[in-house]
């Protein structure tokens, strides 16, 4: 099985899930350049970790940004294997409580860390990190997977129902109210597996319904700001079967962003269901 994979504007290379490239004609040359517990704890200490590459510096510290419905140790498959290739990599903690609010978080934690960033985001860590990396001058790239990538005052809800295709609708989630008039959703058991993770096993899949961590449901409607994907070079994996965000979304939100754009057979897990070749794309924006 390969998934696709496109450069700017999208001119085609192949990359086999394990992370084998095997390049193709492009039109341009490549850019170069551009689990934890629910708590955000790192995947080792960026600073313990630090490892440099002959004449080229250290490499960059790797930030991996999880979405609503899920935590860090989504990431883990794809985190190990970054470690073993010698990146430094953290995974904090998504607050899941609104997007400026998470923003705010992320662009404090990424504050803290020195050198090169290239910082990962999936599905509603996406607008986090679109929002938080703005005028941020370490972050060398942006890698979107199966990630919303907002424009200036576009919201989550808005650019999941903008192409058909999406599950994870009203009937779909349960709400459950806290605090002073805020409602968190969670996706409901019959259809989380479906819905979020269908290439997962289903022994998988029981246990991350159990751990998911809900957003405030007031996240679907709150406007993005000014997006980082406008001055930072982006590159995003687009997940075909992916039941919460459509694959033609994620399709036309990277091409909007200029980003270099592979595919990949799979739900909207894409790191968890297949962790080589998501590392290895992540590796490649990281070069």
């Amino acid at each position: 099985m390969f998934v696709k994979y496109a450069s700017l504007r999208w001119p085609p290379i192949d990359i086999g899930t394990e992370g084998t490239i095997l390049m193709k004609t492009t039109r341009r040359t490549l850019l170069a350049g551009s689990a934890a517990a629910a708590t955000g704890a790192l995947f080792a200490a960026p600073a313990a970790q630090a490892h440099t590459r002959p004449g080229n510096g250290p490499k960059p510290t790797v930030v991996l940004v999880h979405g609503a419905f899920a935590d860090a140790s989504g990431w883990n498959g794809v985190a190990s294997r970054l470690i073993r290739d010698g990146y430094p990599v953290i995974a904090p903690a998504n607050p899941l409580r609104g997007v400026s609010a998470d923003s705010a978080y992320l662009a404090s934690v990424l504050a803290t860390l020195d050198g090169p960033l290239v910082v990962v985001a999936h599905s509603y860590g996406g607008m986090v990190t679109t929002n938080a990396t703005t005028g941020n001058a370490n972050v060398k790239a942006l890698v979107y997977v199966a990630a919303f990538v907002p424009d200036h005052s576009e919201t989550l809800l808005g650019l999941q129902t903008a192409y058909p295709g999406s599950k994870l609708d009203e009937a779909a989630l349960d709400f459950r109210p806290y605090g002073e008039g805020h409602v968190d959703g969670y996706i409901k058991k019959a259809a989380f597996r479906d819905v979020f993770a269908a290439d997962v096993p289903r022994a998988t899949t029981d246990l991350m319904w159990a751990s998911q961590r809900p957003a405030d449901a007031t996240t679907l409607g709150e406007p993005s700001g000014v997006p980082a994907w406008t001055t930072i070079p982006s590159w995003y994996l687009v997940a075909r079967k992916d039941n919460v965000i459509p694959a033609a979304a994620q399709r036309f939100m990277a091409q909007r962003a200029r980003a270099h754009t592979a595919e990949v057979s799979a739900s909207h897990v894409a790191m968890i269901a297949q962790p080589a070749a998501t590392a290895e794309f992540i590796k490649r924006a990281a070069r």
